[in-house]
């Protein structure tokens, strides 16, 4: 899929003034120096464990058995009722053909 690119415009100065002020006035975030760039180190690095926690939690579950990805013609109606019956219609379709096939 083509991704559009997306312009910015430049900042004034006034903008990049207040912008500058914001950073200046807040103690706890101050804006990083060359120093710290150096210094830092990539977040799975620093937290290991909660890392790899995110990673587990992302997206569908491991599963032993993976479904395989196939193409299936099927007639318009078939499909038209499996999708009236809302989200999930294709596992649907799945645990009929599994059924039928008595598995």
């Amino acid at each position: 899929m083509h991704r559009a690119i997306q312009k910015f415009r430049t900042l004034t100065d006034e903008e990049e003034a207040r912008i500058q002020k914001g950073i200046a006035e807040d103690p706890e975030n101050p804006e990083w120096t060359e120093e710290d760039f150096k210094n830092a180190k990539p977040f799975a690095e620093v937290f290991p464990e909660f890392a790899e926690s995110i990673r587990r939690a992302r997206g569908r579950p491991v599963v032993e058995a993976r479904k395989r990805q196939i193409s299936l013609r099927l007639d318009p109606d078939v499909i038209d009722a499996f999708k009236a019956t809302g989200k999930g219609w294709q596992g649907r379709i799945n645990e009929a053909l599994r059924k039928a096939a008595k598995l």
